[in-house]
């Protein structure tokens, strides 16, 4: 492992209780990027839905430890109370959680059962319900002034998981707002409260002093959204930016070695292709894109060897994964492709994805395919990524980050009502697999995992190709910034000025 990325996080999940996921940055004076207590950090992506708590903003509600869950992940991908302080299942059904007395949201109003219950029904009845609920349908009751009891259509092991999801956030009666859109600022419970929100270009949280817990030690973050790669590695040579997440991988070498952390993540890239329509409806088509392709010559042009070729779509971070890997070839054989135009898709977001469309148009259009990319930053493409608009795309995922659970991350992505499925895979199969696998639980469930690994890998419709370690800047200004494999978690009421 290269000695140039200096200090590392060896946080493989699952695998043991990372200590180091709270590592103090280095010695230094006060925050030339946030001034003084304030820190400002370089975010990767803007939001693409307002910040919605039920889209895949809310990670950034998460990260900023504005939004707080019943319960959450803990280093072990264990569950530990956060604003639920017990729970216990009642029947195969019922569950009983008991609430703390003690929260009031950002605006001033109490936090109780008839707020979860609030919550949890908007989520239920949202027009696109949070994926964290997907394969499963929940009622919610308030049973006492701090008590609520949900109840499952059927058995669900993994409830509790997915109330951890920062997507089931709970926040005041007033983020649900008449006309259907949901506003986390000043809503929310954490020990920092959204304030403004500039669009797509900045976000402004200050410490809230009635948090339930303890006081948060920095007064306040300022966020600037950098898509840019390059611009987010400057902001921390320039002092502009006390933290930044995801530098790409040709940045590293310009910053001090003492400002480079990387954090093995749960995270895959991988390429979709459209099972739906277009030339890889036909699975001999499929399985020719999927021949054609090097993962290992990816990461050494692409990442300079700072990743893992992908064998399959659940990586390192799971270490029972590998000793249990099934077949995950082809079951078809490959067609002749000769001048097969497809569109190749992806976000620029990742500095390293354009990169990887160049080696995959190499790798593809020595197959017989004629490739014509399509890069912009995902703001701009998700909905017709969503939609089925392109033939392939390239997209990184963390498998782990709606419920620590990756049979959750297989049915949100790979089955016919999957609110994430860019493959547009629908296949009996593949269904049936996920869902007698959401039933299961302990070993059953780890076999049933990689089951249904290796029935959507044998149709095609996806192909792995690497299983990343993100690189996390940080300046030395503050302590205790989050570097966390789960990525719910970046700024705390911990982190505080260095020095």
């Amino acid at each position: 492992m290269s000695k140039r990325f200096g200090r590392r996080v060896a946080a493989a999940v699952g695998l043991m209780a990372s200590a180091a996921l709270l590592l103090a940055g280095c010695a230094g004076g006060g925050s030339a990027g946030g001034g003084g207590d304030r820190i400002k950090i370089a975010m990767m992506q803007p939001p693409t839905a307002a910040l919605n708590p039920f889209s895949d903003d809310v990670a950034k509600l998460s990260r900023w430890s504005t939004g707080e869950t019943l319960v959450r992940l803990n280093d072990k991908i264990e569950i530990e109370p956060l604003l639920a302080t017990e729970w216990k299942q009642v029947d195969d059904l019922t569950w009983v959680f008991t609430l703390r007395d003690d929260v009031t949201f950002h605006d001033g109003t109490p936090f109780n059962a008839a707020a979860v219950k609030n919550t949890l029904d908007k989520a239920v009845s949202a027009t696109t319900p949070p994926r964290a609920l997907n394969g499963v349908k929940i009622s919610t009751e308030a049973t006492g002034e701090y008590e609520v009891t949900i109840t499952t259509d059927t058995p669900d092991p993994l409830l509790t998981n997915r109330l951890a999801s920062p997507q089931l956030s709970i926040f005041s009666e007033a983020a649900y707002r008449d006309d259907g859109t949901i506003s986390p600022i000043g809503t929310g419970t954490g020990p920092f409260e959204l304030t403004d929100v500039n669009g797509t270009t900045t976000a402004t949280l200050e410490r809230y002093d009635g948090y339930w817990g303890e006081k948060a030690k920095a007064a306040g973050i300022d966020v600037d959204f950098v898509p840019d790669g390059t611009a987010r590695a400057g902001a921390i040579r320039s002092g502009e930016a006390d933290g930044a997440e995801s530098i790409p991988v040709s940045q590293v070498t310009l910053l001090d070695p003492q400002q480079v952390n990387e954090v093995f993540m749960p995270r895959t890239t991988f390429l979709t292709l459209n099972s739906e329509s277009g030339p890889f409806a036909d699975p001999a088509v499929r399985a020719a894109a999927r021949a054609a392709i090097d993962p290992k010559g990816i990461v050494d042009t692409v990442y300079e060897g700072q990743a893992d070729p992908a064998d399959g779509l659940l990586g390192p971070a799971l270490p029972w994964a590998e000793k249990l890997r099934g077949n995950i070839e082809s079951a078809t054989e490959p067609a002749k492709v000769d001048g097969v135009p497809i569109t190749l898709a992806t976000y620029s977001d990742r500095a390293e994805n354009p990169e990887i469309a160049v080696q995959l148009q190499k790798q593809l259009e020595e197959a017989g395919f004629v490739v014509t990319q399509d890069v912009r930053e995902y703001v701009n493409m998700e909905e017709e990524m969503l939609g089925g608009g392109f033939d392939a795309v390239i997209i990184s995922r963390n498998i782990l980050l709606d419920t620590g659970d990756p049979l959750s991350f297989f049915s949100q992505d790979f089955t016919c009502s999957g609110g994430f499925n860019v493959a547009q895979l629908c296949d009996a199969g593949v269904d049936g697999i996920v869902q007698k696998g959401l039933q299961a639980t302990g070993d059953a469930r780890q076999q049933a995992a990689m089951d249904a690994e290796a029935a959507i890998l044998r149709l095609d419709s996806v192909v792995p190709l690497v299983h990343e370690r993100v690189v996390q800047a940080e300046a030395g200004t503050f302590t205790n910034v989050v570097r966390d494999p789960l990525e719910r978690r970046l700024i705390t009421e911990q982190t505080a000025p260095a020095g």
